[in-house]
């Protein structure tokens, strides 16, 4: 793992900067008074009555009736649903000032679990067809159900919509410009394969800013990192910002998978701390990096436009 240990020694004194200096960081983040932020559940069938798989509620979380806040949509792991385990991370960017949208998505099964050995062999482009599926609905690949009206931009835009019909004081019509989601004003951000489909959609889309929790792994051969992460960006390389358990069974891929994206390596955080969670979703979930989820909120503020 040449690369993620050269890249832990560069931010060697960082990381030991931050595990001293921890405890006093959370203490003084679980002092800030939040008031109590108003709360929506909404199945995706609500906002659109096609929907019918993967119908746990979306989470909506924002404070008061305030206008002119950055959005944060987050895309859970594989298995996940919008609310399990981010809570903390949720609060963290509730505080930075932003409001939060956990969105529901089918995300089952994993690019992974299907774009590999005759899979792999056969289309080199498996990720990209996949991922085109799920995120945009195109009819790419047969070998995932997904149908246009599961597709996770979908399922964004009619929340959306369903939110300025039914929340007025949520000023939502803010994020929504020609019936689509004002891309400028959001951050994107999740865990593993919620990671890849934010940076898949960054990709097509300039967005506010992406960040992205060991965000996969694709393919495009046997030890050959996927292709379009070495693509066209839309969103400028300076608003990524990537991180990665140095204890992950696939550190190094997606390390590589970072340099690909041309994640600036200042961006690219080396996570190392004791945590009673898996290194695989630590990063996201565990309190002990709250220092680390508001460097990373806070710079992407300035994206907002």
């Amino acid at each position: 793992m040449k690369h993620v240990e050269s890249v832990i020694r560069g931010v060697g004194f960082e990381g030991r900067l931050a595990t001293i200096l921890v405890v006093i960081s959370i203490a003084i983040c679980t002092t800030v008074a939040i008031a109590s932020p108003i709360k929506l559940k909404i199945s995706p069938s609500e906002t659109d009555p096609a929907i019918t798989k993967a119908d746990d509620s979306h989470i909506i979380l924002r404070e008061g009736n305030s206008s002119g806040q950055p959005l944060l949509i987050w895309l859970t792991g594989t298995g996940g649903t919008p609310g399990e385990g981010a809570g903390p991370f949720f609060k963290t960017a509730l505080a930075s000032g932003y409001r939060v949208i956990g969105l529901s998505y089918i995300d089952t099964p994993a690019v992974a679990q299907i774009c590999q050995g005759g899979n792999l062999k056969s289309d080199s482009e498996c990720a990209v067809h996949f991922r085109q599926k799920r995120v945009f609905g195109d009819d790419a690949t047969p070998l995932i159900h997904d149908k246009p009206q599961d597709a996770i931009v979908h399922r964004l835009t009619a929340l959306l919509a369903y939110l300025v019909a039914n929340d007025p004081e949520g000023h939502w019509d803010e994020y929504i410009v020609d019936g689509q989601p004002a891309w400028r004003k959001i951050v994107l951000a999740g865990q593993s394969q919620g990671g890849g489909m934010a940076a898949f959609i960054a990709k097509k889309y300039e967005v506010a800013g992406v960040i992205d929790f060991s965000g996969g792994w694709d393919y495009s051969a046997p030890n050959k990192i996927a292709t379009w992460y070495s693509g066209p960006s839309a969103t400028p390389t300076e608003r990524w910002f990537g991180t990665l358990n140095a204890r992950e069974g696939t550190a190094q891929v997606i390390a590589d998978s970072y340099d690909a994206l041309d994640i600036p390596r200042e961006h690219q955080l080396i996570l190392d701390r004791p945590s009673s969670m898996t290194a695989h979703t630590a990063g996201c979930c565990d309190p002990v990096y709250r220092d680390i989820w508001e460097r990373m909120l806070r710079a992407r503020l300035q994206g907002i436009k």
